[in-house]
């Protein structure tokens, strides 16, 4: 059985060296890159299962590198290691389609879980991705391309962020079907949000003022006290 491989970026040597050897004890190969242009390098050359990359690293950002990643790779985990009360960076990076934060200082046994957890819905991303018999879901007059990630309502092109993209495919996935907010927030973020699941509520709201365009059917429905559902409006 291969090992998952993981690319860890981190400058500060005693932190990426605790890193390497906790992930290499976990089962996982990993490899370790201390500068951003190099990382980028390593990341380009290599093939990873998931990134476990700082903010604050020399050469290049780690948002930056982040960005570089997203613009052709939507697919593999990154997990962003940011400065506690860094809320900026957080949201940068997860606008830029990070799947994850872990906040410095940090015990390694919730980097551990988060890993685990990122890698987990990998895996079922992938199983549903190779379910599916065409890239291109619809529903009603919605449109979604997976592979080219454009968006059409009607003849109306919709930008979403990477975040807000694998929300409206999950729900085009489970169309009809109630979702709670924990179901969502485990497959879209893959992670235990600290119990907290006002994130799936804020990034329903967006993407629908996003897909349910003025004087057109809604498709996005609130059941109250349960989650969302995406369906035709009655």
């Amino acid at each position: 059985m291969n090992k998952e491989s993981i690319l860890v970026v981190e400058d500060e040597e005693k932190i990426a060296r605790l890193l390497e050897l906790e992930l290499e004890y976990e089962g996982y190969s990993v490899t370790k890159v201390m500068d951003g242009l190099e990382a980028f390098e390593a990341y380009r050359t290599g093939k990873w299962d998931l990134v476990l990359l700082d903010v604050m690293l020399p050469s290049l950002s780690g948002i930056e590198l982040l960005r570089r990643i997203r613009i052709n790779d939507k697919q593999t985990p990154v997990l962003l290691l940011t400065a506690k009360g860094s809320v900026e960076d957080k949201v940068s990076g997860l606008d830029y389609g990070a799947n994850d934060y872990i906040t410095k200082p940090f015990q390694i046994e919730e980097v551990l879980a988060r890993i685990r957890a990122a890698l987990r819905v990998k895996i079922i991303k992938e199983v549903e991705q190779n379910t599916i018999d065409t890239d291109v879901l619809t529903f009603a007059d919605l449109k979604v391309n997976q592979k080219t990630r454009e968006v059409l309502r009607g003849q109306y092109t919709i930008d979403l962020t990477p975040r807000e993209f694998d929300l409206l495919v999950y729900l085009l996935i489970n169309k009809r079907q109630v979702l709670n907010r924990d179901q969502i927030l485990e497959a879209v973020w893959g992670y235990d949000f600290m119990g907290d699941t006002n994130v799936v509520d804020v990034y329903i709201r967006y993407v629908r003022k996003k897909i349910d365009l003025p004087n057109m059917p809604a498709l996005i429905h609130t059941v109250r006290g349960v989650g969302y559902v995406l369906k035709e409006a009655k």
